[in-house]
């Protein structure tokens, strides 16, 4: 099956609305019936030969053609609207809809889309985390998130708060592609303060959504908005996250679509880091502690854009940089500790961390707190 034609997309969100069906039945009638229209012409009996349609389902199936008219309506409205706003519908039938996506178990029929796909998105890594991250787990998604964009690889997240802004912040600087898989219709930005970053990626990347606009961000959303995430990708890398975090629902649905699933370890007693290293004492995360052991892991499957060797950071400092740098770790440090270890002046140490920050070696945090990218 090809693109769509109005009709055809017309009857798949008849289809789409009727209770209990989704994108694995569907296809199950498809493979049988051929078309949408054999699927509304034949009887209850035939529909319920196909696995998974009961009586009752059968029943609704039939009885939502009588809807065919009102559902037009809508359609063409939900067309008009997304026309207005710069966006377009994808179905799983088109030649742009991602490859990976497709792979998965319950790819969505369709997508909405804001921004165009590119070949480089089907060498993707999502990277994900909690809400409300601490400096080193801010210091961390960037310093993953740019060593990943630095080869080429899009990074797909949610456009949340915490590590999914700073995933698509850092890919946008870095001059990276980056998508957004959103909760809610693409017409309802949310966090809204993240407008600005959203209208960001629909130009350089792509605003994805399984809803239909005008659809609110609630909580039943985000389990479905999590299987495309992981599902778009090569593998999901975890920063930080709670146990019952998001992010944790993330790399069980990674596991599930049998994709890499990566995980950055925390210290024990913070609460941030207790979803990632239960995922890497299970043995369901592989412990990553930099962006060359994900490209190494993923080498095969990234060879076409990155080839066997992967380029460390060149550094050209001077003595007073060298000590600095060598006094950081991953772990950050505030001027006072950094003063400390190498026996320099608070101001002389503030001077060399500018110096080493214009580099992209050194990432201030908010405190007067710095750490390594």
């Amino acid at each position: 099956m090809g693109k769509l034609s109005f009709d055809q997309l017309l009857d798949l969100y008849l289809l789409l609305s009727v209770d209990r069906i989704g994108p694995a039945k569907i296809r199950s009638l498809l493979s049988k019936f051929k078309t949408f229209q054999n699927i509304f012409s034949v009887s209850n009996q035939e529909l319920q030969e196909v696995e998974g349609i009961s009586k009752e389902l059968s029943s609704r199936i039939r009885k939502i053609y009588s809807q065919r008219n009102s559902v037009k309506e809508f359609v063409e409205k939900e067309l008009n609207l997304l026309k207005k706003i710069g966006g377009r519908i994808v179905t799983v039938w088109d030649e742009d809809y991602p490859k990976l996506l497709k792979k998965i178990y319950d790819p969505p029929l369709l997508l909405y889309v804001k921004g165009k796909f590119d070949e480089k998105d089907d060498y993707s890594i999502a990277v994900v985390g909690t809400r409300g991250p601490t400096n080193y787990g801010k210091l961390q998604a960037e310093r993953f998130v740019a060593h990943l964009a630095d080869q080429g690889i899009s990074i797909i997240s949610g456009l949340a708060r915490g590590i999914d802004s700073i995933a698509h912040k850092t890919s946008l600087k870095h001059n990276s592609r980056t998508i957004a898989v959103i909760g809610s219709g693409l017409d309802v930005i949310y966090p809204p303060e993240n407008k600005k970053l959203f209208d960001e990626i629909a130009e350089k990347g792509v605003i994805v959504s399984e809803f239909v606009l005008g659809t609110k961000p609630d909580a039943v959303n985000f389990p479905k908005r999590n299987r495309i995430i992981s599902g778009i990708s090569l593998g999901t890398l975890v920063i930080e996250t709670g146990i019952n975090g998001g992010a944790m629902q993330t790399a069980r649905l990674a596991l599930d679509q049998n994709r890499e699933v990566f995980a950055m370890p925390g210290n024990l007693g913070v609460r941030q880091s207790e979803g990632t290293n239960l995922l890497i004492q299970r043995g369901e995360a592989e412990l990553v502690t930099s962006a060359e052991d994900i490209l190494n892991e993923l080498e095969l499957k990234l060879k076409p854009i990155i080839g066997k060797n992967i380029p460390k950071p060149q550094k050209d400092l001077n003595m007073f940089e060298e000590k600095i740098y060598n006094s950081l770790s991953n772990e950050p440090l505030h001027i006072d500790k950094i003063s400390e270890l190498t026996n320099l002046s608070t101001s002389d140490c503030l001077v060399h961390l500018l110096s080493l920050e214009f580099k992209g070696l050194v990432k201030q945090l908010p405190g007067k707190v710095f750490g390594l990218i």
